[in-house]
């Protein structure tokens, strides 16, 4: 299949809002007329959606927020249950996990979505791309990988998540020229290729397409876990965004400033606490409506996500608007010490302390109701005195985050357990025990 770059991620903004209307208008008379819980909605306050004609006029519309995908699930609905091609949970970062029903459509949909950003991402036909994540456990992303990719008349191997000695073994036997995984396993491969006298430097792997984690700050440079697989493995890096509500992908292309919007799969708004859209260049959180969703269409869904958005064009000749890398997620956001922070720039920090084999962060409230901060590690040889290492840990948070939290050190395995806890597909290294 030859490069996808549909013609409206070229066009100029105003076209782009115009066309976006359109599809907007779609639909919302869509869920009006499938989705007991938009029907709903619309009808108890008064909503006739044949008024929102403007990506403005969705402002009038309230927001759907997780809560409601948990209590009211099957009113999301929009097809008869024998219309589901496949059942889909989301990951439960947030608090319980949510089922999605998606069908054939929605799958052709999904596919098409991974086509255009792997191909944002430099993917043409002849690439094999080996899949370092499940594609099992009710798990969207996996799916999503192996049909964009075969959409784009690229190879796939799928490995799956874990097992260096199989990773490496796969890539020596097969010789794909990319990876597709969470950017920390990166650093995990490249210790056991260190480790068995595996050349990898000199592997047929070339570029990286990064889930998951951030390797970026939020000016584009790559943050410390970024500069530290470049600064081993100086392959290409591709940031990625997405997540199961939204069944759609932000990628960078190869100028590395940003995943790209597909305004033919999805609206987006950034929002403040309060609810209203922020000003241009300003972080909030990310909103989205759905577009070309069958099963269960979502309309201003608040993903929970900060980030900020860029719309200067694109060197690649894209014209869409851009996404930062994910600050933090709206309820984990920590007011430390006068400090605001999330979770993801502590792990950050964790990340890139070689010796450090797992760590839980936890937060809670002290009797003032402030909140406060507790690093548990899991160490393996430490290379000087606890005492010692603990001073240069706070030393290194000071550095990133100007203020630097509390550490203690556990056994490796306690820590283990505590990751086990989630029973669902990512460890459970952030623990929220302050009163909401």
């Amino acid at each position: 299949m030859k490069y996808l770059l549909p013609d409206i991620e070229t066009k100029t903004v105003t076209e782009i809002k115009k066309f976006q209307e359109t599809k907007m208008q779609q639909a919302l008379a869509y869920v009006n007329a499938n989705s007991p819980f938009y029907k709903q909605m619309f009808k108890t306050h008064g909503i006739a959606v044949s008024n929102i004609k403007t990506i403005e006029d969705l402002q009038q519309l309230p927001c759907t927020t997780k809560y409601d995908l948990q209590q009211y699930n099957a009113d999301f609905l929009c097809i008869p249950r024998e219309q589901i091609v496949d059942y889909i949970t989301t990951s439960g970062t947030l608090g319980d996990p949510v089922t999605f029903a998606m069908s054939d459509k929605d799958l052709d949909r999904l596919a098409y979505n991974e086509a255009l950003s792997f191909a944002c991402a430099g993917g043409k036909q002849g690439d094999i791309f080996q899949l370092m994540t499940t594609i099992d456990k009710r798990f969207m992303a996996g799916l999503a990988y192996f049909l964009g990719i075969r959409k784009l008349g690229a190879s796939i191997i799928r490995v799956g998540n874990g097992i260096p000695e199989l990773q490496w073994d796969t890539i020596q036997r097969i010789s794909p020229n990319a990876i597709i995984c969470v950017p920390s396993f990166i650093l995990k491969i490249i210790k056991y290729a260190e480790e068995n006298g595996i050349d990898y430097r000199n592997s047929s792997i070339k570029k990286a397409i990064c889930i998951g984690e951030n390797i970026k700050e939020t000016d584009f440079s790559l943050n410390l876990l970024g500069q530290t697989i470049k600064k081993k493995w100086d392959i290409e890096l591709y940031s990625t965004y997405a997540s199961t509500e939204m069944a759609t992908t932000f990628t960078e292309c190869g100028c590395g400033h940003g995943g790209h919007h597909h305004p033919e799969l999805i609206i987006t708004e950034l929002l403040d606490e309060q609810g209203n859209p922020v000003a241009e260049g300003e972080v909030g959180e990310l909103t989205v409506t759905t577009l070309g969703v069958e099963a269960m269409p979502l309309v201003r869904f608040k993903t929970g996500d900060i980030a900020k958005f860029y719309t200067e064009p694109c060197a690649c000749g894209r014209t869409t608007q851009r996404i930062s890398p994910i600050i933090g997620r709206r309820n984990q956001m920590i007011k430390y010490k006068g400090t605001t922070l999330y979770p993801a720039a502590i792990f950050d920090v964790l990340d890139n302390v070689e010796c450090i084999e797992n760590y839980v962060v936890e937060v809670n409230s002290d009797e003032l109701g402030n909140d406060t901060i507790v690093v548990n590690i899991g160490c393996k040889a430490i290379p000087v005195s606890e005492k010692d290492f603990e001073k240069e840990l706070k030393d290194r948070f000071r550095a990133k985050l100007r203020v630097a939290p509390e550490v203690f050190f556990s056994d490796i395995s306690h820590i283990q357990k505590i990751h086990a806890l989630d029973v669902q597909r990512k460890p459970t290294k952030f623990i929220d025990k302050r009163k909401q």
